[in-house]
């Protein structure tokens, strides 16, 4: 009883997911060369390289794949590399120098250095059609891998690698799901789904008055074969009131200081 909300919130995600893939099809990237994002003073940008430029070759060797353009420049060591790049109806030959710099993760963190020239592939998915299984085992895997972010996502705010203000509250979330919305059914399901695994996570932590706080009672009693007395239950939940209530202070703080910073 005590986890029913929770794992009501992970398997709507996972029914909900199911249905996307079972009724759209699993999404797959499509590998092009085309370019879809040029960094502002990269060595791309500063060598004249635009976005809807595809890549064809470099250093006169064919170039068929993106994963192809990111081992060469990675393995360039800083030398400069001819890129033979389609702009239209015309074929350019553009000289760029790969720069090393910092690779993050979605967190921010650095995770190495390599050398890049700032450029980004041009998202292009098309759906591959899906049987019942295949469209549920991939409903469980996306449901699986927003569980694993949420919490990742908690244990990096806490070690203060994502800043505290980052967090939102009411109006961030109804503001996200309103661009959402405008974006397509589409993407306002797939918020949905994440969403709902973020309250049931949430639900979970061990904070009195919350399912996880209640399980945390009860793994205590199991463990002490006898119920904790009245005046410490009564605390914990008047400490866990006060969090839940300061939390919520915050959130709202953060979501109208970032609307008037828009």
């Amino acid at each position: 009883i005590v986890l029913a909300g929770p794992v009501f919130n992970l398997l709507f995600s996972v029914l909900l997911f199911f249905l996307i893939f079972l009724v759209m099809g699993i999404p797959e990237n499509r590998d092009t060369t085309e370019i879809g994002e040029v960094n502002s003073q990269s060595p791309a940008a500063t060598a004249g390289i635009e976005v809807g430029d595809t890549i064809i070759g470099i250093d006169g060797r064919d170039i068929n794949g993106w994963m192809e353009v990111l081992t060469t420049v990675s393995e360039s060591e800083g030398r400069q590399l001819e890129f033979t790049v389609v702009r239209g109806e015309e074929q350019l030959i553009i000289p760029v120098t790969p720069r090393l710099d910092s690779v993050t993760n979605l967190f921010g963190e650095e995770v190495e250095k390599r050398f890049m020239i700032g450029i980004v592939k041009k998202e292009q998915i098309d759906y591959r059609r899906a049987g019942f299984f295949e469209a549920l085992q991939s409903g469980v895997w996306q449901t699986w891998m927003f569980i694993y972010l949420t919490f990742m996502g908690v244990i990096k705010i806490i070690q203060n690698v994502v800043p505290a203000s980052e967090l939102g509250g009411p109006i961030l979330i109804a503001q996200l799901a309103g661009e959402q919305a405008r974006a397509g059914w589409l993407n306002l399901a797939h918020f949905m789904g994440l969403l709902s695994v973020n309250l049931g996570i949430l639900n979970l932590l061990p904070i009195p008055v919350l399912d996880g706080g209640h399980l945390v009672f009860l793994t205590i009693e199991g463990i002490r074969r006898k119920p904790l007395n009245e005046r410490a239950q009564i605390m914990a939940q008047q400490i866990g009131i006060a969090l839940l209530g300061t939390l919520m202070l915050f959130v709202f703080y953060n979501d109208i200081v970032r609307i008037f910073s828009q």
